[in-house]
């Protein structure tokens, strides 16, 4: 049987028993690999006239791609505080619900310093401080993302980011959406500035005359932003470098198609980009998901995206048993896994590799989008396999210290001279043993200090 089959639907079907399903499934795996051509060069030239101009090339670059012309970058309070009173009551308490319930789950366990002390006068621990200064960046253009805000300046608010600064492109009337600004303010950000794309992550990163440099610059953004992210990583510490949004969901027999199907939109109405993935062993199921799909796509507000999203990169696996159903989900790493099982808290324990896990029946990814609780930002591409979804620990550094006296140098500093010997490095072996000589003459003045007392 092929690997590869037509159904009627928006999605592709692969068979995981079928020929050249291995091959198939690979690809699909490794999807970071289709970088745009050309992104590259054209944020370097960003980069380097921020560099070089600072304000006025952000402002010149804000007037091209976001049609805004501004006299100056930053939000005034007065602004921000306008807009705010602007948001719809229930709007306003959405946003603080949804802040609140997210700055309770990162308050959960937030690391501490410590330290140890050891006999022969070892002392050493750790420091566990909040970076000075963050970035967070929201994307502007086709959505509105208060949401965002939420997720990527409340756990730096949690651990108490002293400046909490937030770039987002402008409207062209050169205005911040009123609910962004809201969410601005419920989140902790101390300042907001009206900037996009690469030269957003540019001026964070390098510093103009108004936007200062923060130590690390977290959020999504499209292939330019995330460009300029991977370029001056090194100049500024980065989150990650994000993907397009994805979504697998495994089913069983207890699942329901409309409530996977519209799993599956959901995400798939994000970008064009997105994937989204559904495994079942069920061949009925699989073509029920299909013909509730092209049900509900139809009338969709953003229809044309989902139906390109789901055309692009929409697949079906139909495997043989749920073992392998979690064997696949495992292997593609996504950053949202729906287990739509009777039994999802078993499966869970066998989850290696997933950004963030929605258990059940009645816990859809938009629950986790927007207040459950757990971060929306999350490892795409299959890095879940070694990134981890954004939290306090992003905005805090670790300091190590340690202090040896004279006993614990002597008691340990022979082992250390060993050491460095064997990788070739003599100079570390000196800067031990010069000690050790120091330490071994005073033992042996005080040792003939204590004859010369007994003999008197």
């Amino acid at each position: 049987m092929a690997s590869r089959t037509t159904k009627a639907g928006p999605m592709t079907t692969l068979n995981a028993s079928g020929a050249g399903f291995e091959k198939a499934f690979e690809k699909l795996c490794r999807r970071r690999e289709n970088r745009e051509e050309g992104v590259g060069k054209v944020v370097a030239r960003i980069v380097a006239a921020v560099r070089d101009d600072g304000d006025a090339e952000v402002l010149a670059l804000t007037q091209k791609f976001d049609g805004a012309r501004l006299d100056e970058l930053e939000v005034k309070r007065d602004e921000w505080e306008e807009a705010c009173e602007a948001v719809d009551g229930a709007d306003r308490a959405a946003l603080g619900k949804a802040a609140m319930r997210v700055r309770e789950f990162h308050k959960k366990r937030i690391p501490s310093s410590w330290e140890m002390r050891e006999e022969g006068g070892g002392f050493m621990g750790q420091r566990v401080r909040a970076l000075r200064r963050v970035g967070i960046y929201v994307p502007g253009g086709k959505a509105s993302y208060p949401s965002t805000v939420i997720m990527n300046a409340v756990p730096a608010s949690v651990v108490e980011v002293p400046e909490i600064l937030m770039a987002t492109p402008p409207e062209p009337d050169g205005s911040i959406r009123k609910e962004v600004l809201m969410a601005a303010k419920v989140a902790g950000v101390h300042r907001v500035f009206k900037m996009g794309g690469a030269q957003a992550v540019a001026a964070l990163s390098l510093g103009t005359e108004t936007v200062p440099r923060v130590d690390k610059i977290v959020g999504p953004g499209n292939a330019y932003v995330q460009e300029a992210k991977r370029q001056l990583f090194g100049e500024v510490d980065i989150d990650s470098e994000a993907g397009a949004t994805e979504v697998l969901v495994v089913a069983d027999k207890s699942a329901t198609p409309a409530w996977v199907a519209a799993d599956l939109i959901s995400q798939a109405e994000h970008e064009e980009g997105a994937s989204a993935i559904f495994v079942t062993h069920l061949k009925s199921v699989a073509t029920r998901v299909q013909d509730q799909i092209t049900k509900q796509l139809k009338g969709l507000a953003r229809e044309k995206i989902a139906r390109a999203a789901l055309k692009a990169n929409g697949v079906i696996v139909v495997t043989k048993d749920l073992d392998q159903s979690i064997e696949v989900a495992n292997r593609y790493a996504p950053e949202h896994l729906v287990l739509a099982i009777d039994s999802p808290d078993a499966a869970l324990k066998r989850i290696e590799n997933a950004g963030t896990v929605f258990l059940g029946h009645y816990t859809p990814v938009a629950v986790g989008d927007y207040l459950a609780g757990p971060n929306h930002v999350l490892p795409t591409g299959g890095t879940a396999r070694f990134f981890s979804p954004l939290g306090i620990e992003d905005f805090l550094k670790r300091t190590a210290f340690v202090r040896f006296e004279p006993p614990k140098l002597r008691e340990l500093g022979a082992d250390v001279i060993r050491l460095a010997e064997m990788e070739g490095f003599t100079g570390h072996g000196a800067s031990v043993e010069l000690r050790l000589q120091k330490i071994r003459r005073a033992r042996r003045e005080r040792e003939a200090a204590r004859e010369a007392e007994i003999e008197l």
